[in-house]
């Protein structure tokens, strides 16, 4: 099945108004989420992992005690693509505010 092609800079900051915890531009997404405790940061990646083996698409994940920073690009793009847009929707269905 063919990737969706990267987004061009416009469509990337016109989605970023409607993903408020996430920050980025064409080369990726960022988002830092701080949880409760070391478990429950890793109970967060595993939860991400599921998603990311339902949709095909990985995010880069950085576990620094109890904070998680998420990257999503997609690398085969070279760049930020409507699948890193669904799978930041649906990190932030996952994981707090």
């Amino acid at each position: 099945m063919p990737r969706p092609p990267r987004l061009s800079p416009d469509e990337v900051a016109a989605a970023l108004r409607d993903l408020p915890l996430w920050r980025g531009d064409v080369t990726g997404l960022h988002r830092t989420v701080g949880l409760p405790s070391f478990r429950a940061a890793v109970q967060a990646i595993v939860a991400l992992a599921d998603v990311a083996e339902e949709l095909d698409h990985h995010p880069d994940v950085d576990l620094r005690w109890r904070t998680l920073h998420l990257t999503l690009v997609s690398h085969s793009e070279q760049g930020v693509s409507a699948l890193d847009l669904e799978l930041a929707r649906r990190i932030d269905e996952l994981l707090p505010t």
